[in-house]
């Protein structure tokens, strides 16, 4: 399975951006997908998440009330809409998939990841 993610860019602060995760002839049922981030000498890192199988979502903290992440069913893709973006959200993205990632968000175990879109941010 292959996690297609997209809509990386540079961005000023303040702006906003939408990721985009896919997996073209693959159904998300029954799994959660996240999106995790890694910035530059720091380890990954929880951004976001949300289980297939009824919607809920959950947020890391630094994020909470400016990204929101989203799913489209006839498209079988995840979003994650950023707004007012800041420069300690530069890293680079990638979301993941796998059946029992909403138990806790934790990277371990995770079947599938996709390459990741890098997010820059100026201020």
């Amino acid at each position: 399975v292959q996690l297609q993610a997209s809509g990386g860019g540079l961005v000023q602060v303040g702006g906003s951006l939408r990721l985009s995760c896919a997996a073209p002839g693959f159904t998300f049922d029954d799994y959660a997908i996240a999106w995790f981030r890694q910035a530059p000498g720091k380890e990954r890192e929880f951004v976001a998440g949300i289980r297939w199988s009824d919607g809920s979502t959950d947020y890391a903290d630094s994020v909470k009330g400016r990204f929101t992440i989203s799913r489209d069913n006839d498209k079988n893709s995840v979003y994650l809409q950023m707004k007012n973006l800041k420069p300690e959200d530069t890293a680079v993205y990638y979301c993941a998939a796998d059946r029992w990632l909403g138990a806790s968000w934790t990277m371990s175990g995770v079947d599938y990841w996709g390459k990741g879109t890098q997010v820059t941010v100026s201020s």
